[in-house]
């Protein structure tokens, strides 16, 4: 049996403080000689300890009189960008199929149109006009800045942070050039159409109209060449 770096072990039970609750957000970690005495570690130990903690965005380490590690504060755009990465390198490698990745799209943004639909407000309607393009003016990047933009919307009129969360690394992910070559202009007008009859739907406050139409417009990316572009 592997038997972990003594860093790691230490990482992970600061890791477990955190996650538990017993460290808050904004609380300062032992010192580095404390957690020496603490761990029976060198310092350079700890200090390899700490590095992984930081570098998965748990602490901050300051310098100076008052410096020292402390506890981060949740911060919703790193953690969206580490599980971008994460399910990109799951799809780069096939842990993940595209019909997996589909499949979590329609588990989550089918609901989320039938809750968008009974929760939206104007100011929810007008982010949603905003995500809309131009099929036949917009350049690719508007049209794949706007589709992000319009289902990241849908997620946001739901009224639940941790959905919004959960769905913004799907959108993170895309190929331009492989967007580019899998999905021509007609795709987008398809696209264009569906957006604007989800609005429409989650506009009248009809939540079953709306769930129906986010799993068509999900199942519209099936071909194989537009789902290695992770739209």
């Amino acid at each position: 049996m592997t038997v972990a770096p003594a860093y790691q072990v230490l990482a992970e039970r600061l890791r477990d403080d955190i996650m538990s609750g017993h460290l808050r957000p904004g609380e300062r970690l032992p010192t580095e000689p404390q957690l020496c005495e603490q761990s029976g570690l060198s310092r350079s130990t700890v200090r390899e300890a700490l590095r992984l903690l930081s570098s998965q965005h748990l602490i901050v380490t300051t310098r100076g009189v008052n410096g020292g590690s402390f506890v981060a504060e949740p911060d919703a755009h790193a953690l969206g960008e580490t599980l971008s990465d994460g399910v990109g390198l799951l799809l780069a490698s096939g842990a993940v199929t595209d019909e997996d990745f589909l499949e979590v799209r329609r588990l989550l943004e089918v609901p989320a149109a039938g809750l968008a639909a009974s929760r939206r407000s104007a100011h929810h309607l007008a982010e949603l006009e905003a995500a809309m393009f131009d099929p036949a003016r917009d350049d690719l990047e508007r049209r794949i800045e706007a589709h992000a933009a319009f289902h990241l919307a849908v997620a946001a009129a739901a009224g639940n942070s941790l959905l919004g969360l959960v769905v913004r690394p799907l959108y993170n992910l895309t190929d331009r050039r492989a967007v580019e070559r899998a999905a021509p202009p007609p795709f987008w007008h398809a696209v264009d159409r569906d957006h604007r009859a989800m609005i429409a739907a989650i506009r009248a406050q009809d939540a079953a109209r709306a769930m129906e139409l986010a799993r068509t417009h999900i199942d519209h990316a099936r071909p194989a060449e537009y789902l290695a572009a992770a739209l």
